[in-house]
């Protein structure tokens, strides 16, 4: 089969569609990553054929005013061509990257979702995404949630007529349904399942499991003893002070525990103090080093979370932005980590969750617990057969 993938350029959304890609070759199949300029090498490495996308922003700022939609418009109509050229069985395109979608839909030709991440529609009774609240454990409190999904209808009622207004221009029915810039003939949802509150599912929605890839880098020295490591893994495009590093190295100084930390090749400016216990790196393989660790202490970006869980870590969670409040939410919620509010990013808050996460047989359980379920279950394989199906 001939395949057009299509992907958001941050990594949190690029890396689930190369994984997804890679899987696709290994089955035999052509495929076609249209994507940002950044991951060229790597897309081609694995044997696919590149497409540069249109590098448009997600969301207005005062220095860059266009509106999402009229991005998309002019991102969908510039990525129609390629479509036609290339007549693929189907389009794939991850939940931030319309334009693909939409130009698979008006060449007729099938469309999927991946989200890379847990799933974004609520449920009834399910709090509103993002705000990092648990699911409802009463009546009561399902009751309160339900009564504030007047206001979070809204939203999802405006987001509609506007996707409605660039289904227009483009020449495209209008849809009556929210959320529909997920595809309802194939949805991929990315993600362990144990983290996905229990629902009702939409038809044709498939929780298939982590989409797992890492640019590859290699090995790096260990702090010396043989403590229980910890690695810090700071998120890449959030905390530009590098509170949570600083946090962690300072609270986790002078205890019984490993630290390997990285700073992931954002300078810390003014330095940072590097404990006896404790390694400050450029970079660090996520694959290669968290299968050694205990915990991993990080943001709540979802593909270092499911990395963590995948190897076994108890995770430790300080969300700072996006998705993060949610995922710390379903790590507390499914117990395989600590989650610590942002403003408690501090000394001695840090290390206390760390010793919580070491301390608790509970949380290392469960972690072990999807690590072997992640051993059996190949997430991008098996979104690569779904996505045969579609085709």
């Amino acid at each position: 089969m001939r395949l057009l993938l299509g992907a958001f350029g941050d990594p949190g959304h690029a890396f689930p569609v190369i994984a997804l890609g890679r899987a696709l070759r290994a089955r035999g199949h052509e495929v076609v990553l249209q994507t940002w300029s950044r991951w060229r090498e790597h897309v081609e490495e694995a044997g696919m054929r590149f497409e540069a996308a249109p590098e448009y922003h997600v969301f207005p700022t005062r220095e860059r005013p266009l509106k999402p939609y009229e991005a998309v418009v002019l991102a969908a109509r510039e990525t129609r061509p390629l479509v036609a050229e290339l007549r693929p069985d189907a389009v794939v395109a991850d939940i931030l990257t319309l334009a693909p979608a939409l130009a698979g839909e008006l060449e007729g030709v099938p469309v999927a979702t991946v989200i890379p991440h847990v799933d974004p529609r609520g449920a009834p009774g399910f709090p509103p995404y993002s705000i990092g609240a648990r699911l409802p454990r009463t009546e009561l409190s399902r009751g309160l949630w339900r009564r504030a999904e007047a206001v979070t209808g809204q939203g999802l009622e405006r987001g509609r007529r506007e996707l409605n207004e660039t289904r227009a221009r483009l020449g495209l029915p209008a849809l009556d349904h929210v959320h529909g810039g997920i595809s309802r003939q194939l949805c991929l949802v990315g993600t362990f399942p144990q983290l996905e509150y229990p629902r009702a599912w939409p038809p044709n929605t498939h929780v298939v499991g982590p989409l797992l890839w890492e640019p590859p880098f290699g090995d790096v020295d260990m702090p010396p003893g043989d403590g229980p490591l910890v690695l810090v893994a700071p998120s890449t495009s959030q905390d530009r002070s590098h509170a949570l590093l600083r946090a962690a190295l300072e609270g986790l100084a002078g205890t019984d525990v490993r630290v390997l930390a990285t700073w992931n090749r954002r300078p810390v400016e003014p330095p940072v103090a590097v404990p006896a216990n404790a390694r400050l790196v450029e970079w660090v393989s996520y694959a290669r080093a968290m299968p050694r660790c205990d915990v991993v202490v990080c943001h709540g970006g979802h593909g270092t979370v499911v990395r963590a869980l995948a190897s076994g870590c108890v995770v430790v969670a300080v969300p700072a932005a996006g998705d993060m409040n949610e995922n710390a939410a379903r790590i507390d919620w499914a117990g395989v980590g600590v989650r610590l509010p942002r403003r408690f990013a501090a000394a001695r808050p840090v290390r206390l969750a760390v010793q919580r996460a070491l301390g608790d047989p509970a949380l290392r359980e469960r972690a072990h617990e999807l690590a072997a379920w992640s051993s059996a279950h190949d997430g991008a394989d098996r979104a690569a057969a779904l996505v045969e199906s579609l085709a």
